[in-house]
């Protein structure tokens, strides 16, 4: 016994150590990205944070420490553009949610015409988010509007869809789903067809219908796609800005104002420090509330 644990002794001794792969690039190929990522994204974010702290113009500033942060948050208005911002945010992502699975289900099925609807559910995310503002507030015109018009032939007298301020945001927030929406049936549609044949199959032969099949196969499998199409859907309600600016202008009164709103028009004022102490609020706002819901998502997402 005693020469066989030499033996095996040895030829442990003798076996070449393992050596860990590699990469086949040096490391400063990594070099050019983290110049760029630096003079456009550490470089502009350090500057904010030390502009925010300062009344500052053009050609000098003084520093005044937290003085603009707690002047911005004395404003009247800024907790009714936070309190849109995040009604905002909430609307268009579920809105975005629900659409868009409708939607790639209907697109992935045997539907006529199916690669063309595809292009035509596709087509508002390519057009200018400013051209589609302008195009709307003309057909959401309280009485010249098409949208009225339409419903004037009908009997129903129409809203004043931008001029109400409790239809004002939700309006804007409307116009923005129908724009957004196709990302998300592309997401969608990513993430139905990548889910196996089999599945279906199994679920066929053991009796579902097709409710089931939808609630426990395609709607667990599509659970990636969910996470992408809401994160991507609230970070851009919580920073929406030339939407609500090319519709109503933060308007009527203050009703449709978000926190992006608010900043530019504290920088129109002339107010610079103001105006970057709203940028650190609305960065610090994005990541109270995205980081945790990402991490809820993406743990919810690892223990199934």
């Amino acid at each position: 016994m005693a020469a066989m644990s030499e033996t095996g002794s040895a030829r442990k001794a003798a076996s070449p150590p393992v050596l860990k792969r590699r990469s086949p690039y040096p490391g400063w190929f990594f070099l050019p990205a983290a110049i760029i990522y630096s003079v456009l994204f550490l470089l502009p974010t350090i500057a904010s944070l030390y502009f925010s702290l300062t009344r500052w113009t053009l050609f000098d500033s003084t520093f005044i420490g937290l003085d603009n942060f707690a002047q911005f948050l004395r404003e009247p208005f800024l907790i009714k553009g936070l309190v849109n911002t995040v009604f905002y945010a909430v609307v268009t992502c579920g809105l975005k949610v629900v659409l868009g699975l409708f939607l790639a289900l209907l697109l992935t099925s045997r539907v006529a015409a199916r690669g063309y609807l595809r292009s035509v559910v596709f087509f508002p995310v390519l057009v200018s988010t400013v051209g589609v503002g302008i195009t709307f507030t003309v057909l959401m015109h309280p009485t010249h509007g098409m949208i009225n018009e339409g419903l004037a032939l009908l009997g129903i007298k129409g809203p004043g869809w931008l001029t109400d301020p409790n239809l004002a945001l939700f309006s804007v927030a409307l116009v923005d789903v129908w724009k957004g929406v196709g990302l998300a049936t592309v997401i969608y549609i990513a993430g139905i067809v990548a889910i196996p044949k089999d599945y279906y199959e199994a679920a066929r032969i053991d009796g579902s219908t097709t409710w089931q099949s939808f609630v426990y196969v395609t709607l667990p499998l599509c659970r990636p796609a969910t996470v992408t199409v809401i994160t991507l859907s609230f970070i851009g309600g919580l920073r929406t800005f030339d939407l609500i600016w090319a519709m109503t202008r933060g308007g009527p009164g203050f009703a449709s104002d978000t926190v992006a709103s608010v900043i530019y028009k504290q920088y129109q004022s002339g107010f610079y420090g103001l105006s970057t102490a709203g940028n650190v609020v609305l960065f610090l706002l994005i990541a109270v509330l995205v980081v945790p819901l990402t991490m809820l998502l993406n743990r919810k997402e690892g223990h199934e």
